[in-house]
């Protein structure tokens, strides 16, 4: 059996269906890349929820085994790589959607963690045209998502963490979004930024991990902004000027209005916030309204 390293994929949940999966992923591993004809060819690498492991197939070509935890969110991940065929986003070789297993093609290990995150905005808003697609039907719509935490929201308490006036113009920009029509429609990767695009050997970005929803291209500049926030420090204008400058490049390079991006910008902001104070993560929700203070203006 291959050893898998548990621990970074027990931080994705606590929950009974995931220990029992996680228990299971040895065999697991070891059954698809029977099946397949693969054969190792180095080292399984763990994130929150999936493993990676190198392999090489029955012609010798170099490729990745990924397994991941049946949640919601990445569910249609097959359907999406299928349809990008390369264009933009890692090359899926063979899929098998019901045991979440997809062979991918292999690419660079460095992602763009270790750019300047100005300059790592251009080669993800570029990414933005060429994933930005008529959706297929199958994927959930994203007006369905704003419904559920525009109800969340506004259920919330009074002393439930966050400053209300945020959680009210959260509330406001999830209302019109839900009624607006180009709220779906379009292939979203929902999870684009710095730890989720790669490099294939000749240099190109491409998108790996999505979550795709028909949703509005606007949505996606949000995990830009709550990565990553730790190393702009604590000064609030140094924090004011890099969150509105990736905000404006990603609009500019991706072809985005910047208006409409900060709407769905603020909205997934105090969402992710809200979910993190119910997790007890006070460093982090603190750290989320101030980037939502700093972008909510024009």
């Amino acid at each position: 059996m291959i050893p898998v390293p548990a621990r970074p994929l027990a931080e994705r949940s606590s929950s009974a269906a995931f220990a029992r999966w996680l228990e299971g992923l040895p065999a697991l591993v070891e059954q698809v890349r029977t099946e397949w004809g693969l054969r190792r060819d180095g080292e399984p690498v763990a994130t929150p929820g999936a493993l990676a492991l190198p392999v090489r197939d029955e012609t010798d070509v170099a490729a990745t085994l990924k397994l991941a935890f049946a949640d919601d969110g990445g569910a249609y991940e097959h359907l999406a790589l299928r349809h990008w065929a390369g264009r933009g986003a890692v090359t899926m070789l063979r899929a098998d959607p019901h045991r979440r297993a997809l062979l991918l093609e292999r690419l660079g290990e460095e992602d763009l963690s270790a750019a300047w995150d100005i300059e790592a905005c251009r080669p993800v808003g570029g990414l933005f045209a060429l994933l930005h697609r008529p959706a297929p039907p199958q994927l959930r719509a994203l007006s369905d998502v704003v419904r559920g935490w525009r109800d969340d929201l506004a259920s919330l308490p009074r002393d439930a963490g966050l400053p209300r006036r945020l959680v009210e113009q959260a509330l406001s920009i999830a209302a019109g979004l839900v009624e607006d029509p180009a709220t779906d429609g379009t292939l979203v990767h929902t999870d684009l930024h710095y730890g989720t695009v790669r490099t294939r050997p000749d240099g190109e970005h491409v998108a790996t991990d999505p979550r795709p929803l028909s949703g509005d291209p606007h949505c996606e500049p949000a995990p830009m902004l709550w990565h990553r926030w730790r190393e702009v420090g604590d000064d609030a204008g140094a924090l004011r000027w890099t969150m509105r400058e990736r905000l404006d490049v990603l609009a500019e390079v991706g072809g985005l209005d910047v208006d409409r991006a900060r709407a769905w910008t603020v909205l997934r902001l105090v969402v992710r916030a809200r979910a993190l104070a119910d997790a007890g993560e006070r460093e982090e929700v603190t750290a989320l309204v101030r980037i939502i203070k700093a972008v909510a203006e024009p």
